[in-house]
This record gives C-alpha cells, sequence and structure tokens, in this order.
C-alpha cells in the first residue's frame, strides 16, 4: 500500500495504482494481497485501510468470474533465469522484460516456462536472447516441434552451451562469429514489412552473424555501416549510418522456427523501439495467424484471457491503466484514463451463446465470423471482464 516502498511510513499509494495491481493479480488468476506495516504503537492507520478496502471490494465484486479459472495457453516463453548468463544483469534479466512487454502488447496469450516444463500444451515457444540448449532441451524442443509447434528465437538462444555452435538445427542456421558491425541496418521485406515503413531501421545492440543452412529462407537481411566507429573513424553524434551494402542475414526462417540474429527483447527493453516490437509480432503473426485475443485498442491495454470450465465460460479481461513519470523515482499511476469503441476479436472456443459484461452482467451484441467472436466494447474504464457462455 506504500507510495515508494515497503516500510514508508505514514504514506499511500494512489487509488488507481492499487487498483491496477489488483486487478492485474485476478487477470493473471492470483490471489490478492496488498502489504502494510504497523505503526510501533500498533495502531490500524483508517487511511490505509479504506484505501485498501475500496480496491478489494471491487475484487469482490469480479471474484465469481475468477475462482478456478485457468490460463488459456498459446504462447511459452523461456525464462532466462534459469541461466543467469552473464550479463543480464538486474532481479529479471533484459530479455525477459523484453519479451513480456511485447508479447503483452500484442495481446498474446502466454506462459513464462522453464526447460523441465511441459511444452505440449502450447503452439509456440519463444527462446529470448540467451537461452542456452543442452542435449536434454534439445530433444524436448526436437520433439515439440515434430509435433507441430513452432519455436522464435533470438541472438545467442539455441547455442549449445559452450557457446561455439547452434545446438538446434530446427533454427535452420550455423553460427559465423560475432557480428563484424555494430550497430547495423534492417529493411523489412515480405511479411515481416507489415506496420514498418520501407526505410532502413537502426538494430543498436550488436548481433550474431550466420548463415543459412540448405533449405532455411532469409527473411530479412541486415545492411552494414560504412564502417565501425573507433578512434580512426567517425561520423556524427550517435553511429555511423548505412553504406546500403547488405551484410548477413537479419531473420532466418526454417519451416515453424525464426530466428533473430540480434537481442531484440533486451534491445526493447532498454530503450523500445517500435520497429524492433513490430518486427517480432509480425514473426510472431508468422507462427501463430490466428491469435486467441486481437483488438485495435492501443499497445498499453493489458488482455489475458481465462476459462472456467466448471462453469463452462471464458473470460477476457482488459485493462488499461496508464503509468506517467511525474517524479524521477518511478512511474506512478494517478488517473484512469477510458477507453471507447473498441473491437475486439477473440478465438471461437467452443458454441457461444452470449457475451456480456461482468461484474455489470450486461450482454453486449457479438458476431461469428471465420471462426472467432467479434464485438465492440463500449467502454474500458481501467479493468473490464467479457464473459464467453
Amino acid at each position: 500500500k506504500f507510495h515508494t516502498s515497503w516500510g514508508d511510513f505514514h504514506s499511500l499509494k494512489n487509488e488507481a495504482a492499487l487498483e491496477y495491481e489488483t486487478s492485474m493479480m485476478i487477470a493473471m488468476n492470483a490471489k490478492c494481497s496488498i502489504g502494510d506495516q504497523l505503526h510501533p504503537k500498533g495502531r490500524l492507520d483508517k487511511a490505509t485501510y479504506d484505501l485498501i478496502g475500496k480496491a478489494y471490494k471491487k475484487v469482490a465484486e469480479k471474484e465469481p468470474w475468477c475462482e478456478g479459472a485457468t490460463a488459456v495457453k498459446e504462447i511459452g516463453v523461456l525464462t532466462t533465469e534459469e541461466y543467469q548468463m552473464p550479463g543480464m544483469g538486474g532481479r529479471t534479466p533484459e530479455a525477459m522484460m523484453g519479451v513480456v512487454r511485447i508479447l503483452q502488447e500484442g495481446a498474446h496469450q502466454f506462459d513464462v516456462l522453464d526447460s523441465e516444463s511441459n511444452f505440449q500444451p502450447y503452439k509456440v515457444i519463444v527462446l529470448p536472447d540467451v537461452i542456452p540448449v543442452n542435449d536434454k532441451l534439445k530433444q524436448k524442443l526436437q520433439n515439440f516441434v515434430a509435433k507441430g509447434g513452432s519455436l522464435l528465437s533470438s541472438f545467442r538462444s539455441g547455442l549449445a552451451a559452450d557457446g561455439k555452435a547452434f545446438a538446434l538445427p530446427e533454427l535452420g542456421v550455423t553460427l559465423v562469429g560475432e557480428a563484424p558491425y555494430s550497430p547495423d541496418f534492417v529493411v523489412a521485406k515480405g511479411a515481416l514489412a507489415k506496420n514498418l515503413p520501407d526505410t532502413e531501421l537502426v538494430m543498436y545492440m550488436k548481433g550474431l552473424e550466420v548463415k543459412t543452412n540448405k533449405g532455411a529462407e532469409v527473411l530479412m537481411q541486415t545492411n552494414t555501416p560504412y564502417f565501425n566507429r573507433d578512434w580512426k573513424n567517425f561520423s556524427s553524434h550517435r553511429h555511423t549510418p548505412s553504406s546500403g551494402k547488405t551484410g548477413y542475414p537479419g531473420v532466418v526462417r526454417n519451416g515453424r522456427s525464426i530466428y533473430f540474429m540480434h537481442p531484440i527483447f533486451s534491445q526493447y527493453n532498454k530503450n523500445a523501439p517500435k520497429w524492433c516490437k513490430q518486427l517480432v509480432l509480425n514473426a510472431v503473426n508468422l507462427l501463430l495467424p490466428e491469435p486467441s485475443v486481437k483488438h485495435n485498442g492501443p499497445s498499453g491495454v493489458i488482455a489475458t484471457l481465462n476459462e472456467q470450465s466448471a462453469k463452462k465460460r471464458n473470460i477476457l479481461h482488459l485493462l488499461y491503466y496508464t503509468p506517467e513519470r511525474r517524479g524521477t523515482d518511478f512511474d506512478t499511476i494517478e488517473d484512469i484514463l477510458p477507453l471507447f469503441n473498441i473491437s475486439v476479436s477473440v478465438r471461437k472456443r467452443g458454441a457461444i451463446n452470449s457475451v456480456s459484461l461482468a461484474p455489470q452482467n450486461k450482454s453486449i451484441p457479438f458476431k461469428e465470423q471465420n471462426g472467432r467472436i467479434e464485438f465492440v466494447l463500449p467502454e474500458l474504464n481501467g479493468h473490464q471482464m467479457v464473459v464467453f457462455s
């Protein structure tokens, strides 16, 4: 309940921020826990429990659509935390923060897994940036692909533990070494070009140079700069521009596997180039052309689809809360900005007789088209549940 961190006596979290946190918890099928620390006199602070009570009142109204719910599984993300690779830093590694943000902003339904998890419930497994592949994991991933699954890998993910070669032939690439230039540049073509301008785009972080194996397809090439910046070669303030010359493969597809040569998830976590996110989402679309959820709202909308099998219904949680950097220490949520008339499309899961808003118990019109349920959400004011019965 604290404004900054634990033990921040006589402070209160913004009501909108606490509403966001509890709404996110139940959207993720977690139970809510709000912390407080008593003053040494042992007295409860009324304002604190008024604040907590307002948040829990809304949770209580929503609980009937959350009890016993489980997430709809679609994409599995292997966690980099299992491997503690050098340079990952922080409590949550850069690549994990980047992949979570990209998939959330793309409205994808995903779980975070480790190498011991069962991969079979998922359609796509993502290996973000720094996942080494030993013999056991190699076998699991190969079995996953053999049974119809897809892989999305980037940078050093897929290399053997010693980093000398790719352990997964399914990726369709052979390691040459570190990329000879950085930054380098890409021009998206074909399916990867959706919602991207027809121009060269910088990739700030150094990648790996690879060559394609027989049968693999280069989806996007990388162009090189005139030179690497050093003590005798200099151009402008930031980095050398592109020479326009093709250097090496940037994105490679081999059947149901796609490989990015750059640490694209770590890069997105660092400074969020929109083109990096769009390249990943375009690649995911190639592997998962009919995702469970689509919407035309802003990328800040978080969408989670859950199932209450005992009640034979699915519940879509939509959240939109806007963090702002009002102080130098951290982002805060103070105001809830409503959105109106968002078009939403959900892949049909069994017979659907009604679509309604919860906890309002208000039916809304919908249509079935191409195996999907489509509707317009009249208003999203922070958190809204949509029930498919």
